[in-house]
């Protein structure tokens, strides 16, 4: 794994810590000066906003009332309060984008190109969150609220109660609706699994119901209509991290490609790019006439090489087995030489490094072996790389 990108100074050297104290600063006015820009921009427009934020409601109030303001500022405080956070909405792209770019120097590539995409989406399932809460739950819940009134009681809600109270919405709904988000997060982090969230269904069904009755007024349809839309997403989140695990499992495969020998890892298991016959049983290189499976399995299998249900790896003590073979086949060949072959050696260097529990250095000397080794020494190399992927 390539080590993080850091932020760099001028002569090359990591920014010290007060350096990335100065650009937090910097990057914490420039949002703040951005939310001010928007509020000086929307407060002319403040009464405005709040009549299209109330109309949901002043639609469903029975004519002859209206809204009313109980404090003796709520009539410039609420509008002033509307605008303020207007403009932290709108103007939250921005505000994510210079979180970023402090914290992007000191992610990996991949986490770069997770992050970015989550990103973009995260802001736009919250806005659409809000959306339909403005579209599609408002008239609903106020309809319901405003024609459960009793005889003799007019409905005239105070203004300020009433932003608090839609603003709660809003949040709930742009929360709700980053389910996806997290769900993708929770099964990259390997906290979860595809098929454990499924098999956790029944149990999200009752606990997006119990979040649609702590987060929505005390009536069936608000709660509902936010439940209902949870589940929706959990359904995509769980279909978006099934693609995600998949294409981690093929950029990990990639990763394990041996470096700097030009044949990647499916040539070396097929056979293509060495003088290894793909079709070959793991005796002799082309040779036919042992196309049983013996004591140890079949690496390469008639079809496609790479058919997990063709593969089957050495035990440990199938690979102590074919590591002793080695062994005298090498003493054997010692007596007429006082040298042993340099990938004999390499085989040795492994089985000791692999008592020791030198991983890293193990998978070095394998691929060599992949690469300069005959077929058998290619098989036991493989077989060797296949436990150690399984621990």
């Amino acid at each position: 794994m390539s080590s993080p990108t850091k932020p760099q100074a001028p002569g090359g050297q990591e920014q010290p810590f007060v350096s990335h104290l100065v650009e937090l600063r910097d990057r914490l006015l420039r949002m703040l000066a951005a939310v001010l820009l928007g509020f000086l921009v929307l407060f002319p427009f403040a009464n405005d906003i709040y009549i299209y934020v109330a109309t949901p409601l002043m639609a469903q109030l029975p004519e002859g009332t209206s809204m009313i303001a109980t404090q003796v500022a709520s009539p410039f405080l609420t509008p002033f309060k509307l605008a303020l956070v207007s403009a932290v909405f709108l103007s939250m792209p921005y505000l994510l984008f210079q979180l970023w770019s402090f914290v992007a120097p000191g992610l990996y590539s991949h986490e770069k190109q997770l992050a970015i995409p989550l990103l973009l989406s995260s802001i736009l399932l919250f806005y659409l969150g809000m959306v339909f809460a403005y579209y599609a739950v408002f008239p609903l819940v106020f309809a319901f609220l405003t024609g459960t009134a009793p005889e003799g009681v007019a409905v005239m809600t105070d203004i300020s109660h009433y932003l608090d109270f839609v603003l709660t919405l809003f949040f709930a709904f742009g929360i709700a609706f980053e389910i996806p988000i997290a769900t993708i997060l929770l099964v990259a982090a390997g906290i979860t699994t595809p098929e454990d969230l499924g098999c956790k269904r029944p149990y999200l069904i009752v606990g997006v119901f119990v979040v649609g009755m702590l987060l929505t007024p005390p009536d069936v349809i608000s709660q509902t209509l936010l439940a209902l839309p949870m589940w929706i997403l959990f359904e995509l989140g769980v279909l978006s991290s099934r693609f995600f695990q998949q294409r981690q499992k093929a950029s990990e495969a990639a990763q394990r490609t041996p470096a700097g020998t030009g044949t990647s890892a499916g040539e070396l298991l097929s056979g293509e790019g060495s003088d290894m016959d793909p079709t070959a049983s793991p005796g002799v290189p082309g040779d036919r006439s042992n196309d049983e499976e013996g004591p140890v399995g079949r690496d390469i299998a008639d079809g496609d090489p790479l058919d997990p249900e063709r593969f089957r790896p050495l035990t440990e003590e199938e690979m102590e087995a074919e590591l002793d073979a080695l062994d005298a086949a090498e003493e054997s060949t010692a007596e007429a030489s006082d040298e042993p072959a340099p990938v004999d050696r390499k085989l040795e260097r492994i089985k000791a490094l692999r008592d020791q529990e030198e991983d890293t250095e193990v998978r070095q000397l394998l691929y060599e072996v992949l690469e300069e080794g005959d077929a058998e020494q290619r098989r036991v190399a493989r077989n060797i790389l296949e436990q150690l992927d399984d621990r």
